[in-house]
C-alpha cells in the first residue's frame, strides 16, 4: 500500500485466507445439520466475516451488532451498543464473529447479553487470540491465530479507524501510534 509499509506481515493475506478457510471446514462439519444465524461484530470483524462466510459449506443467515468499547475498560460496562442485531435469536443457533479477543471485556459483555436472549446454542468464532491481555477468563470456540501481546492492525483491525484496508495482519510500529 502506498505509504504504509511495516515490513515482515505477521500474518499475510495467504495464511490469513488458509485459516479461514480450515475454520469454514470446522464449523460447516459442526452445524452441518443446524440453521446457523452467523452474528459479525462491526467493525473490526467486517473482513474476517466475510471471507468466513465464503468459506462455508452449509446455507446461513447473517446479521451484524455494532459495538464500540468503553474507553476506561470498565469492567460493568465495557461496551456500548451502537446498533443492535435485527434478528430474534431465541430457539436459534449462533455464532458470533470477532476480529479478536484481547481483553476479553467486549466478548464476555456480548456472549453474556446474547445468551439472556435465549438461543439454542451460542458459540463464538475470532481471527486472532490474545491471550496476554486477558482481564476476564473467556475462550474462543473457534480461534485462527494466537499473538503475542502486540498491537495489531490489517484486516479489519485499526488504529484509531486508521488500517482497517491492509489486506495482511502487521504489528504497528510505535512511531506510528504516536502521530496525530
Amino acid at each position: 500500500m502506498v505509504g504504509i509499509d511495516f515490513g515482515k506481515p505477521l500474518f499475510t493475506s495467504e495464511e490469513i485466507q488458509r485459516k479461514i478457510h480450515e475454520l469454514g471446514a470446522r464449523i460447516s462439519t459442526d452445524y452441518a445439520d443446524k440453521d446457523l444465524l452467523v452474528v459479525g461484530v462491526l467493525k473490526g470483524a467486517l473482513f474476517f466475516m466475510s471471507d468466513l462466510l465464503r468459506s462455508l459449506r452449509i446455507s446461513v443467515r447473517m446479521d451484524f451488532i455494532h459495538s464500540t468499547s468503553s474507553a476506561s475498560q470498565d469492567r460493568e460496562h465495557p461496551v456500548h451498543i451502537i446498533a443492535d442485531m435485527k434478528e430474534d435469536i431465541k430457539g436459534k443457533h449462533v455464532l458470533l464473529v470477532e476480529d479478536i479477543i484481547d481483553s476479553g471485556l467486549t466478548i464476555d459483555f456480548l456472549k453474556r447479553m446474547l445468551a439472556d436472549r435465549g438461543p439454542a446454542s451460542l458459540k463464538v468464532c475470532v481471527l486472532l487470540d490474545k491471550p496476554g491481555r486477558r482481564q476476564v477468563q473467556i475462550e474462543a470456540d473457534y480461534a485462527g491465530f494466537r499473538i503475542p501481546n502486540k498491537y495489531v492492525v490489517g484486516y479489519g483491525l485499526d488504529y484509531k479507524e486508521r488500517y482497517r484496508n491492509l489486506p495482511y495482519i502487521a504489528v504497528l510500529p510505535l512511531e506510528e501510534r504516536q502521530t496525530p
